[in-house]
Order: C-alpha cells, then structure tokens, then sequence
C-alpha cells in the first residue's frame, strides 16, 4: 500500500514539475545586436525583440528566461530543445524552414554595405576587396550568391558584429554586408562608419522554434494581437525612432511561414 501511494505521489510530483518548467519560456538570444537585443549596465537584456519576447510571455502567462548564445549556436540550440525560442533578427528562409519552424515576420530586412567613411562608395567600388559578414548570416549568404557579379574578394566571416565592425574600421575589410538596421545603429557611435548602400531583399525577420513546437500557434498568435492592438508598431516606434511603415509586416497579420 505505500508503494502504490509513494509510486502514484512520485507521479504527481513528476506532472507538477513538467507543468512547472512549461511555465517557463525559455528564449536564446544574441546578446550584441543593438537595438533588437543587447545588455545594459546591469547585464539585463533590452531591446525591440526583447520588448517582443517579454509582452509574448506576458500575455501567455508564462515566466520568461533569456539566455546568452552566439548567433550561429541557436540554430543549435533549437533543434535540440534546449530553448523553446531564438530571437536575434533570424531571417525566415526556405532552407531554414526545412529544419526549425518559424513565426510570422515581423520587421521587413533589407541588407546594407557598410564601409569607412571616405574608402568606398557602394558595390561597385568592391571589386576584389575583402568583405565580411557575421558568421551564418543573411550577409553571408548574399555575398556567397553575389560574388560573381561584383568580383568581391575574400569573404571572411566573424563570431561578433562589434568584431565585423572594427575590422571594418582598422581597413582589414573594405566593407561589410549585414542588417541596414544595426549598422545604422552603430554608425551613430560610431561616426567613422558610412551606410554605402542599401541592398533590398524582400526578407523578414521571425522568431525561431523547433519544428512541431507547441508554442509555435500560441506564440504567432500573441504576435497577430500585437499587431492589431497596437504594440507592434509602439515597440517598432521606441525602438527605432520612427512610425512602422503602413503595409509593412511589423503592423500586417500573417500567417505561419512556410516553404516555398
């Protein structure tokens, strides 16, 4: 009799604990990527996704955790369920999609070519001068796809966009290819950086589940109310100091992405 009372007790302290940790969103993020995720002077995370992340926990009634990871170790990181989310303006691709799940985007991300101020003048002036891009990134993968078209030279690759950056800076890159964003947000520490060009590419910034995550439908829908009562563009505003474009995905509900 106390073997079943002590077995059937272990049972229900076993559910309360899962219930316990599903309590908890735990969330991966890239913690140098000013203004979507950075930390403060208190090593707390801020940001516009933070923002994001903090109201979705909010309004799901769960706690939230935000962990440190470099960018490439989220993809990691998700498929092996050690977070249930990755924020970190992950663009949705088809070739991502065939291995995590994504919500709808949210922010339209062009791509950029940041150079010093007074080398260069846009892509044309790159011809067989070494470029970078964070590693695993969308930069990276553009200047993959468009090298042969603008003769670019070296690509290298860096773990940190400050390191991207002041490479860019000490002359070692001409230039560098990543979110228009960030780069415009460092430009403004950073004077001697100049925005060359600005590289449009229809993507959209989501955020990164495991495939078959239960979350998945939970979370894009919090995100569509957001949209629609006016959060969205209120954190869009906070953060990058002027109104969401009309029509742009940061204020129009769309549904979960999937391949093309």
């Amino acid at each position: 009799m106390k073997k079943t009372l002590f077995a059937t007790f272990g049972i229900i302290l076993g559910l309360g604990l899962s219930a316990a940790a599903a309590e908890t969103l735990t969330v991966g993020a890239y913690p140098a990527n000013p203004p979507w995720e950075f930390k403060n002077e208190q090593s707390e995370f801020e940001g516009f996704e933070v923002d994001m992340v903090t109201e979705i926990a909010e309004r799901l009634g769960m706690e939230l955790e935000i962990a440190d990871y470099g960018f490439q170790a989220l993809f990691a990181a998700t498929l092996s369920g050690r977070i249930d989310l990755a924020i970190s303006t992950i663009t949705i691709t088809n070739e991502r999609l065939q291995s995590q799940s994504f919500t709808q985007g949210y922010y339209d991300a062009d791509l950029s070519l940041v150079t010093r101020e007074g080398r260069l003048e846009g892509l044309a002036d790159m011809a067989g001068q070494p470029i970078g891009a964070i590693a695993a990134s969308t930069g990276e993968r553009w200047i993959a796809a468009n090298t042969a078209d603008h003769g670019f030279g070296e690509m290298r690759t860096y773990p940190t966009q400050q390191a991207l950056l002041m490479d860019v800076l000490a002359g070692r890159i001409a230039g560098a290819i990543g979110d228009v964003t960030g780069f415009v947000f460092a430009a403004a520490e950073m004077p001697e950086l100049h925005i060359a060009e600005i590289i449009p590419t229809g993507d959209r910034y989501g955020m990164m589940l495991p495939q078959g995550s239960p979350l998945l439908e939970p979370i894009n829908d919090t995100i569509s109310e957001m949209k629609e009562d006016g959060t969205m563009a209120a954190i869009y505003e906070r953060w990058l100091g002027q109104p969401a474009r009309e029509g742009s995905s940061t204020l129009t509900v769309m549904p979960i992405p999937t391949e093309e």
